[in-house]
């Protein structure tokens, strides 16, 4: 069974900037792996991501919402092979969230890391089956250390274990076989 990835990241990152690369990068080596992407559809890393997969030969999903293009008239990137849309922004991030194998983080903003957050909340409460989530980059594990450092008394060391980092694409490809049983 092809199993769907969850791919979060920034819309900022403009094509051929190192983000956008790395993003593409990712894309390319999840459809190569058989794998079905999952991203927000929209610009950015997510149209990176989109972008690789699908010049790989990997299929798409984009899943929209119409709150996003009242708030930034935009429309799918052109990768998306499927979309999925969505009235909510909130039923867009629970699509993302709820309809993955697992999720990767790239570098973003506010938007990312409430999705991380909420894919992470909602595996601690058991609201959905446990699955990886792989934070690409160092930036997220420096934040979440500093978090730790700064309220792990708030968050037991148990509740850690739903996440991994991964330096680069390969490693995340890596990881995400690992947890998903496919080495």
């Amino acid at each position: 069974m092809e199993k769907k990835i969850s791919v979060f990241g920034g819309s900022a990152p403009k094509p051929g900037t190192p983000p956008y690369l790395e993003a593409l990068k990712l894309g390319q080596l999840l459809a190569t792996a058989g794998m079905t992407v999952l991203t927000g559809g929209y610009s950015g890393t997510m149209e990176a991501v989109s972008r690789g997969a699908s010049e790989a030969g990997g299929h798409v999903i984009g899943v929209t919402c119409d709150e996003i293009e009242v708030w930034r008239p935009t429309d799918p990137n052109a990768w998306v092979a499927e979309e999925w849309r969505c009235h909510s922004f909130n039923d867009r991030l629970n699509t993302l969230v709820t309809h993955c194998d697992a999720a990767i983080a790239l570098p973003g903003g506010i938007g990312t890391l409430l999705e991380i957050a909420l894919t992470w909340n909602q595996l601690v409460i058991g609201i959905i089956e446990p699955k990886p989530v792989i934070l690409l980059g160092s930036a997220w594990q420096k934040v979440l250390e500093t978090f730790f450092s700064e309220l792990g008394d708030y968050i037991p060391v148990d509740d850690r274990q739903y996440l991994a980092y991964a330096p680069d694409p390969s490693t995340a490809l890596e990881l995400l076989r690992h947890f998903l049983g496919l080495v």
